[in-house]
């Protein structure tokens, strides 16, 4: 059966469908064609897939970093941002990867990232000189952040599969890597700004208007604090704080900053709604998926396999980077998740490798993903949004990729960066 689930798999991702489908209906041709199970097996899994407490708050965060960008925080955090660093030479540049930092402590999607301050922050570079393609590039890759700086859809998923990591801790794990991801994007975007003489902006404002600005942008920045905080110490729990976050993001957006009205609210639902059900569906099709995998016992052969060869912790950590960085070109974050981590994450315990070191190693390899062609979400996302050709994006990725992939391997090598501040924090 796992021939036939793995022949399938190939056959349709190269003929373009969706991955969910791809997923999904893999399974479905390997039960009928290699097994005697009932065909509604497939659809089993995929509910059982869904049945779970913690995943429901994939939709509430989605919805509320929706009504965020609609209650104007996107606008308030993008002034924020621009009014440090906007003036400095490739200033719009660091004030897209700030902005996109910020953004990532509400939205825990890459997408919503890319799509929502993103979007406009290309039209300022393009506006003050930058070629719209280098914008284009490094509104994608700054919104890799968006899975590694919490709250994290990705996390949520990936706490589900492995029962010794908390969502909580995942989530503060992904601080201190994110910081060192946008300051390595700074470094790329100062190399770059220096090479094309790509100047500043407005100079910078008044004492008196940064001042009116920052405490605008406070209820904003306020969201992960009240995220995370609440969740260390035991007030809700991580779906508990998504519902949280949404009555936040209402009362900002309608009552604070009273850009958010109440004829708003069905459009940015349905919105919230559709991005949902895309994701829901991936997950519910890996589920299916990964049955197949276990049924046919292909983690344990894989697993007793690699331990086999007795293996250093680095090593192994070096060899799943680069399967994962293969297996992030043609496949989402999500499903990489679901059916990868099952079957990486019991070798790296029995290799004494930390689970929450792995945890954001295996974070960080799927969402560069994101951003490497052929199927790099981000990449269409911001092509689609902007109004660029994909191949123009790309051209621009190298010093981009090349950050990235340096964070990869200092996180790789050092433990301490992933796990320093879920210790002190006692997770």
């Amino acid at each position: 059966m796992a021939w036939i689930l793995f022949a399938a798999f190939v056959v349709l991702l190269a003929l373009g469908f969706p991955i969910a489908f791809v997923l999904a209906i893999s399974a479905f041709i390997a039960v009928v064609f290699g097994s005697n199970y009932p065909y509604l097996v497939v659809v089993k899994e995929m509910f059982s897939g869904l049945d779970s407490f913690p995943l429901m708050a994939v939709p509430f965060f989605i919805l509320a970093a929706e009504l965020m960008t609609g209650g104007a925080m996107t606008y308030v955090l993008l002034r924020f941002a621009s009014q440090f660093v906007g003036h400095l030479r490739g200033g719009l540049g660091y004030a897209n990867v700030i902005s996109s930092s910020l953004f990532s402590g509400i939205s825990g999607s890459a997408l919503a990232d890319a799509a929502g301050p993103g979007a406009m922050m290309v039209r300022m570079m393009e506006k003050s000189g930058y070629d719209k393609s280098y914008a284009g590039a490094l509104t994608a890759s700054a919104a890799v952040l968006g899975p590694i700086i919490p709250p994290s859809i990705i996390m949520i998923v990936y706490a589900l599969q492995v029962e010794e990591v908390s969502v909580g801790a995942l989530f503060v794990a992904g601080m201190v890597p994110g910081v060192i991801i946008a300051i390595a994007l700074c470094i790329a975007n100062f190399y770059v700004s220096r090479v094309r003489n790509y100047r500043g902006g407005d100079p910078r404002p008044p004492a008196a208007e940064m001042l009116r600005t920052t405490v605008q942008a406070l209820p904003a920045l306020l969201l992960i604090v009240i995220i995370i905080g609440g969740i260390r110490f035991g007030v809700f729990t991580p779906t508990e704080a998504s519902v949280v976050a949404i009555f936040y993001a209402l009362a900002c957006g309608m009552f604070l900053y009273r850009s958010l009205k109440l004829k708003d609210l069905p459009a940015i639902i349905l919105r919230a709604a559709l991005i949902s059900i895309a994701v829901l569906l991936i997950l519910a099709a890996a589920r299916a998926f990964a049955w197949v995998l276990i049924i046919e016992g292909v983690p344990q052969r894989l697993a007793e396999t690699i331990i086999a060869w007795n293996l250093s912790p680095i090593v192994f950590l070096l060899a799943v980077n680069v399967l994962l960085l293969v297996f992030g070109l043609f496949m989402d974050p999500l499903p990489g998740v679901m059916v990868l981590v099952p079957i990486l994450a019991p070798i790296a315990h029995s290799l004494g490798i930390d689970p929450i070191h792995f945890a954001m190693i295996v974070i960080l390899n799927l969402t560069i993903g994101l951003v490497t062609p052929p199927v790099g979400a981000l990449l269409f996302v911001v092509s689609s949004t902007v109004k660029l050709r994909v191949s123009e994006i790309i051209r621009e990725m190298p010093p981009f990729l090349i950050a990235h992939l340096t964070v990869l391997m200092l996180l790789t090598f050092i433990p301490s960066l992933s796990t320093w501040l879920p210790r002190i924090s006692g997770f």
